[in-house]
C-alpha cells in the first residue's frame, strides 16, 4: 500500500493537480462474502438514517480502547474528483476521478441493496458509547472542495434521502472547479457534515512548530466561520497520519480523524478511523464486494 501513496504523492506534488488525496482501497477482486453489519436498528428508513439524533454524552461512560477496537467497522467510502475521464487523465489519475455514469451506478446500487448513511456523530457514537445504528449502515466521504462534489454528487445523494461528509481544503475554496463558501454552507445547512482537510493539502508526518496553525486551526476556524457548526472531524492528507498528530488534534477539538486503507492504531482508533477510496475504474459491483471485503 506504501508503494501506492508514494507513487500518488509523486503525481500530486502540485496543490491542483489533477488528483488529490488518496490511497487505493483493497483489492477489486469480487469475492463473494457475507454484507457488512453493525449494531442494527429495525425498521430504519434511509431518510431517517441520515440524521443523527442529538445525544448529551456528557453523563456517559466511554468504552475502552479494547471495546472500541472489538466493534465491526462501519463501510466507509472516499470519492474525490466527480467527472468524465479525459484523453489527458493518466492511468493512476483515473483511480481518483470516478465518471459521472459511474458514480450514480455507486449509490443507487447501495440504495438498491438497503444501505443507510450515517454521519460521523453517528459512528463516534456507536464505537464510543455502543449507540445502535440503522441497517447496513454506509458513510459517503468526499475530499478537497471539487464543485461537482456539491453540483453532482449532492444533489444524486439527495434522490435517496443520503447525506454526505465533505472534507474542505480551504486553500481551494472560491477557485474555479471548487466548491464556493455559500455552497459549503448548504450542504452543512442541508444536514451534510462538513469536516476540515487542512489549508493546502500538506502531509501531517512532516508538520512542524506553526503548521499545526497553518493546516489545522486556521483552516478549522474558516470551516466553522462558513458552516456556523463546530468543526469535530478531521481526515489526512494522502491517508498519512502519525501518533505525534493525536494530541495535536486533539488539542484543537478534534473528536475523531480519518485515515484510508491502513491498519487502525491499536492505542488511539477513533484518530485512524478507516476509508477506502471508491477507484473510478469500479463498477457498483466492484465497489460493493470491495467494500463488504474490506471491513470487518
Amino acid at each position: 500500500m506504501i508503494k501506492n501513496y508514494l507513487k500518488y504523492t509523486l503525481l500530486a506534488g502540485m496543490l491542483f493537480a489533477t488528483v488529490s488525496c488518496g490511497q487505493k482501497g483493497k483489492s477489486t477482486e469480487e469475492k463473494s462474502t457475507a454484507d457488512s453489519g453493525v449494531v442494527a436498528e429495525p425498521k430504519a428508513d434511509s431518510a431517517a438514517a441520515s440524521t443523527p439524533a442529538t445525544t448529551d454524552n456528557s453523563n456517559r461512560k466511554a468504552a475502552s480502547v479494547a471495546e472500541i477496537l472489538a466493534r465491526k467497522e462501519v463501510p466507509i467510502l472516499c470519492y474525490h474528483q466527480i467527472r468524465d475521464w479525459k484523453a489527458s487523465d493518466s492511468k493512476v489519475a483515473k483511480d481518483y476521478i470516478i465518471p459521472v455514469n459511474t458514480f450514480k451506478a455507486h449509490i443507487k446500487l447501495l440504495a438498491d441493496s438497503g444501505y443507510h448513511t450515517v454521519l460521523p456523530d453517528q459512528v463516534y457514537n456507536y464505537l464510543v458509547y455502543g449507540d445502535p445504528l440503522p441497517s447496513k449502515p454506509v458513510m459517503l466521504t468526499f475530499d478537497d472542495t471539487e464543485a461537482n462534489q456539491f453540483l453532482i454528487a449532492n444533489e444524486e445523494l439527495k434522490k435517496y434521502g443520503y447525506k454526505g461528509v465533505y472534507f474542505i481544503m480551504t486553500v481551494s475554496i472560491g477557485r474555479p472547479k471548487y466548491m464556493t463558501k455559500d455552497q459549503i454552507k448548504k450542504l452543512a445547512d442541508e444536514g451534510n457534515t462538513i469536516g476540515s482537510h487542512t489549508w493546502d493539502h500538506h502531509n501531517v508526518k512532516k508538520y512542524q512548530g506553526e503548521d499545526w496553525v497553518t493546516q489545522i486551526e486556521k483552516p478549522t476556524k474558516t470551516l466553522e466561520g462558513i458552516t456556523g457548526k463546530k468543526i469535530d472531524y478531521f481526515a489526512y492528507p494522502f491517508g498519512l497520519w502519525n501518533k505525534e498528530a493525536f494530541p495535536e488534534l486533539k488539542k484543537r477539538g478534534f473528536k475523531a480523524a480519518f485515515s484510508l486503507a491502513d491498519k487502525k492504531d491499536q492505542e488511539d482508533p477513533l484518530f485512524t478511523i478507516r476509508r477506502i477510496i471508491a477507484s473510478g475504474y469500479w463498477s457498483a459491483n466492484t465497489m460493493h464486494n470491495a467494500m463488504k471485503n474490506s471491513f470487518h
